[in-house]
């Protein structure tokens, strides 16, 4: 269903499936030769939990992502997916990047395929015929305001449009754990907005365990469970804020409630460099 400005209305995604697996980042050390980028971070995250990350631009968040991925292998430190909090070792890259899905924040569409093919990714290259993936993809076409585009090639939809596909194709991955990586930043203001309410919903009854990086405090903190702020490069962990009663799906109420504004207004500190 769609909302009159066409952006999706807060109806949630079928996501039923097991709980998402504990991610565990503990002393990660990353440099790029003489380029250290991420210095001693320490992190957590709860099978089913969300985590919003925040910090000041090219301070290692990316990086962070890629590396939890298990695109990356990191310079030190351990990086565990679905392991016990205590594990001694980290979990290898190739099981990380089978346990992990990641949205980049280039869209990075086959342009060959149609924006539904494209979408459905996941399903096909996990066996699926191409009717039964384009079928797990269809309904929600309709619901990310993507509806009457199915069958588009990449080049011929917008920007945002294409960054809808791409979040699609990461949700319905069949991974348990999403890394997202400046999911709505090709997203207008209002359809940005609508998109952080209706994805509250898919969270609120979602199974994922979800690392969730923007530069947005306003959507970090309202999509979140606990939210990260990094300093500037090499990224180091400020602080760890704990959301209150995160999701809601009221957004406007949310993000105007006193207890937000407040948190809101001590991570834009910690971003700043100020007091905690």
């Amino acid at each position: 269903m769609l909302s009159t400005t066409g952006a999706p209305e807060s109806e949630p995604l079928d996501v039923s499936g097991k709980a998402g697996p504990p991610v565990s980042i503990r002393g990660l050390l990353h440099a790029f030769g003489d380029l250290l980028a991420l210095d001693g971070i320490d992190l957590e995250v709860p099978g089913a939990g969300v985590l919003g990350i925040v910090g000041p631009s090219g301070c290692g968040k990316s990086t962070l992502l890629e590396v939890a991925s298990g695109l990356l292998e990191p310079s030190a430190g351990r990086v565990s997916v679905g392991e016990a909090a205590d594990a001694p070792s980290r979990t290898p890259a190739g099981e990380r990047l089978a346990r992990c899905a990641l949205m980049p924040q280039r869209d990075l569409l086959l342009p060959w395929l149609a924006a539904i093919d494209n979408a459905a990714l996941g399903p096909s290259l996990a066996g699926a015929s191409r009717e039964a993936a384009r079928e797990r993809a269809r309904a929600d076409f309709n619901r990310l305001g993507l509806g009457g585009f199915e069958l588009a090639k990449p080049q011929e939809l917008s920007g945002g449009m294409r960054q809808r596909v791409a979040f699609l194709r990461t949700l319905i991955s069949g991974k348990q754990v999403l890394l997202l990586d400046e999911p709505f930043a090709s997203l207008d203001a209002i359809t940005r907005a609508e998109t952080q309410a209706w994805l509250a919903g898919v969270l609120a009854q979602d199974s994922h365990t979800v690392l969730l990086v923007t530069h947005d405090v306003e959507e970090a903190l309202y999509l979140s469970d606990r939210v990260a702020v990094l300093t500037a490069r090499p990224a180091r962990v400020a602080a760890t804020l704990d959301v209150p009663e995160p999701r809601s799906p009221d957004r406007a109420a949310a993000v105007t409630a006193a207890d937000f504004v407040e948190l809101r207004e001590r991570a834009l500190r910690l971003l700043a460099g100020g007091a905690r």
